[in-house]
């Protein structure tokens, strides 16, 4: 099943340690472009997280982004390392008793700066697996969010494409039945030119003529071809792999095909036909464009 490459998806997660968010949105790009997020506390999970993107999202522009609000009072604790603080007291009172002697009475250290000095005051460490575990959980969450979005987007593009490529083969059809008519009128109407203009005949030669303009308006194989690229859209449109390129190769070939019967086209008809299908492909382009 076909899915779109717009999307977007928004999860969150409260537990004691704050909150998690994640916000997952895609736009149409020819590859896969990811941009992720991440705030410094999960920097570790990135190689991980870009891979369990890359297996669910194929192809578009991801912009992953991932919050992290801790809860109220979480860095309120502050420890104080009392044996670095001992190490740096000591260390002062001995450039103390040595500059002395040189340069006088120094001035005096408040307890404040001694606290301002880098690893005095530290926050204490807290347990990181829980918060990373809930992390990746939360994004498989948000993953599958995004991919049903996509999948549902894809679901009213496969229905827009399989009407407009039924009313290709209903045109194909008027086509095809109006063939022995516009033949017929061709070779008449080319027999009173050349009758008019002499009147002895090749009739063998009139007759090579005639079939040589038949073949120039045959569009026989090109309403072949039209039919045969409906098929293949029905094929991609229920494939499991990703199938945006193919299709989107397949209108290229759709309209290939429709300007080929426009420039054979000898009946008004037909051309009416030609410039319909013209419409109708260019109207599956347009959505082709936004498949993964």
């Amino acid at each position: 099943m076909i899915r779109s490459m717009t999307g977007f998806a928004r999860r969150e997660h409260v537990a004691d340690f704050g909150t998690l968010v994640w916000e997952l949105r895609t736009v149409n790009h020819r590859y896969l472009e990811t941009s992720l997020r991440l705030p410094e506390e999960f920097r570790s999970l990135e190689a991980e997280l870009r891979a369990l993107l890359s297996a669910r999202v194929r192809r578009g522009k991801l912009d992953a982004t991932l919050q992290y609000r801790p809860a109220q009072g979480g860095h309120a604790a502050l420890e104080l390392n009392g044996e670095l603080l001992d190490q740096l007291v000591l260390r002062l009172q001995e450039v103390t008793a040595r500059a002395r002697s040189r340069i006088g009475e120094l001035a005096r250290v408040t307890p404040v700066e001694l606290m301002r000095w880098p690893g005095v005051l530290c926050e204490p460490e807290r347990e990181v697996a829980p918060l990373l575990s809930t992390a990746k959980s939360l994004l498989v969450e948000a993953l599958d969010a995004l991919t049903a979005m996509r999948a549902s987007e894809g679901e009213r593009i496969a229905a827009m494409l399989t009407s407009r490529c039924q009313q290709i083969v209903d045109l194909t059809a008027v086509v095809a039945a109006r063939l022995p008519e516009v033949r017929l009128r061709a070779g008449a109407r080319l027999k009173e030119r050349v009758a008019g203009l002499a009147s002895e005949l090749n009739h063998e030669r009139l007759e090579q003529e005639i079939a040589l303009l038949v073949t120039r308006m045959d569009v026989d194989e090109e309403i072949d071809r039209l039919r045969s690229h409906v098929e293949e859209v029905g094929k991609a449109l229920t494939a499991d792999e990703p199938s945006g390129r193919r299709l989107d190769f397949l209108m290229q070939e759709f309209n290939r095909e429709a300007n080929t019967l426009s420039s054979k086209s000898q009946d008004v008809e037909t051309t009416r036909a030609a410039v319909d299908m013209k419409v109708l492909i260019e109207q599956m382009r347009e959505q082709v464009q936004n498949i993964e």
